[in-house]
C-alpha cells in the first residue's frame, strides 16, 4: 500500500475524511398531485398556495394570504428529497427554515413531523375525491392541542 492510500485509510477510519456513496435520493414523483397552482377563501383572507412540479429533487412553493387587498402572511415551502430523507422545509414569512421529515406518504397523503419544534409538529397535505388541496397543522401549544386547516382548488392563475 503506498503510503498516501494508507494515509487517506487512516483518516477515513478515524473518521475524519468520509466518502458518500452515490445513492440515489428518494423519489418525488409520488408528490406530483401536489404540484399546482391552488386558491381558496377562509374567513375573508384569500388563500393561494403554488407548488412547482418535482424537478432535480426538489419541489418548491410559495404560500400568500391577503385579507381586504394586503399581504397579511407568506411563506417559503420547499420539499427536499436526499439520500437519507424526504423533508419539508418551512420558511414563515422569510425566517430560517424549520425541517419537518416525512413520516407517511400515501396516494394523495404525505405527512411531515418535527416533535421538537415549537407548532406545529405535524404538517398534513391531501387530496380529497372532488379534487380539494387540503393542509393542516397539527402539535400543542402550551401543551394543548391545537390544529389548523386550509384547503384550496386548482387555479389556472
Amino acid at each position: 500500500m503506498t503510503k498516501s492510500a494508507l494515509t487517506l485509510a487512516l483518516l477515513i477510519l478515524a473518521g475524519c475524511i468520509t466518502i458518500e456513496a452515490n445513492s440515489p435520493a428518494p423519489d418525488l414523483s409520488a408528490l406530483q398531485w401536489l404540484a399546482g397552482n391552488w386558491t381558496g377563501t377562509q374567513d375573508g383572507v384569500e388563500m393561494e398556495e403554488l407548488w412547482q412540479q418535482p424537478k432535480g429533487n426538489t419541489m418548491l412553493a410559495v404560500h400568500r394570504d391577503v385579507k381586504s387587498g394586503r399581504t397579511v402572511s407568506f411563506e417559503f415551502l420547499r420539499i427536499e428529497a436526499t439520500a437519507d430523507a424526504i423533508t419539508y422545509w418551512s420558511s414563515p414569512r422569510g425566517r430560517p427554515a424549520t425541517p419537518f421529515k416525512l413520516i407517511e406518504l400515501g396516494t394523495k397523503r404525505v405527512v411531515f413531523e418535527n416533535a421538537a419544534h415549537d407548532f406545529p409538529q405535524r404538517i398534513i397535505y391531501w387530496m380529497t375525491k372532488d379534487g380539494a388541496l387540503h393542509a393542516r397543522i397539527e402539535g400543542k401549544i402550551k401543551g394543548e392541542p391545537a390544529s389548523e386547516e386550509w384547503a384550496w382548488r386548482r387555479s389556472g392563475l
